[in-house]
């Protein structure tokens, strides 16, 4: 399913649900940051998706990662909340949704890359190569929290 998202855009639509979500910073050994290319609206993205009935926000990165990267994860803390009710993502079935994403920080513990219905790619990248990807500024805010030195998560 397409979408197209609004970030502080007064031309948005409303927003008609509101989806708990998560997303992960996970890097190799090489402080590479693990990233998909998504099928849906084709930007690089962290990891993440929403959180099914009966499990934890916990449960749903280390799943998430795991269907859209093929990598096991251990969560190693909390990057931030991101709940900006001016981002919003609208699918092309009317559903309008405000963005509420749980943000982790994690670490991989196994596994190997592997696309899915929702990534056509899964890379290592770079901090210093970041820029040169297409990357939807409320993503890069999660991962630039995320690969920063901050003492407390971001609360947004």
């Amino acid at each position: 399913m397409a979408r197209i998202d609004y970030f502080n855009d007064p031309d948005a639509p409303a927003a008609n649900s509101i989806v708990p979500s998560v997303t992960v910073v996970a890097c190799n050994v090489e402080g590479e940051v693990l990233l998909i290319h998504k099928t849906d609206n084709g930007l690089w993205a962290l990891p993440g998706g929403g959180i099914d009935v009966g499990e934890s926000a916990l449960q749903a990165a280390v799943r998430e990662t795991l269907e859209e990267t093929g990598f096991d994860i251990r969560i190693t803390g909390l990057v931030g909340l991101y709940t900006n009710p001016r981002h919003v993502m609208a699918y092309d079935d009317g559903e309008v949704r405000q963005q509420f994403s749980i943000c982790f920080s994690a670490e991989i513990t196994g596994g190997a890359a592997r696309t899915s219905s929702e990534s056509k790619e899964v890379s290592f990248v770079a901090p210093s190569r970041l820029d040169r990807l297409s990357i939807h500024p409320s993503m890069r805010m999660r991962i630039d929290h995320g690969l920063s030195d901050r003492m407390t998560p971001y609360l947004g």
